[in-house]
């Protein structure tokens, strides 16, 4: 979408965020944080550099970076990001030029590999995510998930959000 037409409805959805107390972290565009009033922004692979973000926003922002992979990780972590996310869990239609699939064992291994190196950066698993597979992906070492196509699917979304969130308060107790 062109600009003009991301302002108009980043203004909005960061009222409703607002509203209901949750963070609005904008996708890709870094240029308009600032501008919309987003609590920050997420950067994928091919996107602007976390560090030329972090010069551009200084650390009032939230800056978030995707991952694959450790190194992936260790760099975001270098750059100043403040937190990870990493992925896929597994194939998901949602994302062109998909990373290799990480599975629960894949995000085990970097979790470790974190906390090994000291890096202490929240971990948000992406990608191909069902309420079924959250049980499994906590016990990970993750710090928590994102997901989209199953809400996005969903016979009923407002439903399925509710099984999610319901899912994840049985898994915290």
């Amino acid at each position: 979408a062109s600009t003009e037409e991301i302002i108009p409805i980043a203004k909005e959805a960061k009222a409703m965020c607002h509203k209901y107390g949750a963070t609005f972290i904008i996708d890709d565009h870094v240029e308009l944080v600032k501008l919309i009033g987003a609590d920050g922004v997420h950067l994928g692979k091919n996107d602007m550099p976390i560090a030329e973000a972090r010069k551009l926003l200084g650390h009032n922002y939230i800056i978030g970076g995707t991952a694959n992979t450790f190194e992936d990780v260790r760099m975001h972590a270098e750059a100043g990001a403040d937190y990870i996310g990493c992925g896929p869990f597994r194939f998901t239609t949602t994302k062109k030029n998909l990373s290799p699939v990480l599975g629960s064992e894949g995000y085990r291994h970097i979790v470790l590999q974190m906390k090994e190196a000291g890096i202490h950066l929240p971990i948000v698993a992406i990608g191909g995510i069902t309420k079924e597979d959250i049980p499994s992906l906590m016990k990970t070492g993750i710090t928590g998930i994102a997901l989209s196509g199953s809400i996005l699917r969903a016979e009923h979304p407002t439903e399925e959000m509710k099984e999610i969130i319901n899912t994840i308060e049985i898994w915290k107790n």
